[in-house]
């Protein structure tokens, strides 16, 4: 099939390669504009910017779909359908009419749940047993177009938002691919989402990742695994803000919340509002990752001392 794929991150430029290994013609790319990134913010191309040029396709980079002409010259394109993965920019009505066969997104989540920018870390805080990839006919609302395929994976226990990533991108790769052969067959059955089982899945907030000690211990876990890598769940002790990458629930223990009740070289046990947390691996500013027994090395916690959190 002739196809205009949009996207801009990694999960989408693992289904366009998809689509290029399965022998669609990708007459055009739409990705975004080039942006500061890393460390040192940095002007970096998007990794469908650098899977594009990889295969020598043709490239555009709009700051808008609404800008002038944009809509004459993809519909020059003669495309039989657009794929969208990840991209970032609303696709206004003009260019959702286009395509013969209409546009196609590529989403992280079982719809009607989890419509909206972060679905794969919204599942990991909400405790979901299961998400998936759904492939969608998209129309002018925010992911509520039409179902042409789902399919499910469980969420593991240790599952972090970036292994449940890399998860779907490839899930997502596979289904867009058997989309298209179905679309060409003639055997695509749409189906309407369940407004009623609609949930929403908002971006993430800076201030969501700083710890509630108050909280479950359950609850903080599925935090640090939903905001790692980004933004990195985090907390202070002693004055020294910490990243925390690795954790573990543990039954309850006697204390305050945040404080901490031992120490060793395996785990920093913290109690919660709810249980205790063992911290398996965190991370000073500027640092690299290191084991708790690590970092006790440098900076001796001992049971009493107290990790804070807002409204202290």
């Amino acid at each position: 099939m002739k196809i205009i794929f949009a996207g801009t991150p990694a999960f989408a430029a693992r289904a366009l390669e998809a689509l290029l290994e399965a022998g669609h013609e990708v007459a055009l790319v739409l990705t975004q504009p080039d942006r500061p990134a890393g460390r040192g913010m940095q002007v970096t191309a998007s990794a469908v910017k650098a899977m594009a040029q990889q295969y020598e396709l043709a490239l555009l980079q709009p700051h808008s779909l609404k800008q002038s002409g944009l809509d004459t010259q993809l519909a020059a394109i003669s495309a039989d359908v657009m794929v969208v993965a990840a991209y970032g920019l609303i696709l206004p009505t003009a260019i959702l009419n286009i395509p013969r066969l209409g546009c196609l997104n590529i989403h992280a989540s079982l719809l009607p749940r989890w419509r909206g920018a972060a679905p794969i870390q919204r599942a990991i805080l909400a405790g979901d047993r299961e998400t998936g990839i759904t492939i969608m006919q998209m129309d002018q609302g925010l992911d509520t177009g039409a179902m042409l395929l789902q399919r499910s994976i469980p969420i593991a226990q240790d599952d972090t938002a970036q292994t449940l990533h890399d998860k779907l991108a490839l899930m997502g790769a596979h289904c867009i691919v058997e989309v298209l052969t179905l679309l060409q067959q003639g055997r695509l059955v749409a189906t309407a989402q369940d407004e009623t089982a609609a949930s929403y899945a908002p971006k993430l907030e800076k201030t969501e990742a700083e710890i509630d000690w108050r909280l479950d211990a359950e609850q903080i876990h599925r935090a640090v695994r939903a905001f790692n890598p980004h933004p990195g769940a985090h907390s202070r002790v002693r004055g020294i803000p910490l990243k925390i990458w690795q954790t573990e629930v543990a039954a309850s223990a006697a204390g305050n919340p945040g404080e901490v009740v031992a120490t060793g070289r395996e785990s920093i046990t913290v109690v919660c509002g709810n249980g205790t947390l063992l911290l398996k691996m965190v991370q000073k500013p500027g640092g690299k990752r290191m084991n708790a027994g690590e970092f006790l090395t440098g900076y001796p916690l001992q049971p009493g001392d107290r990790f804070e959190y807002r409204d202290d």
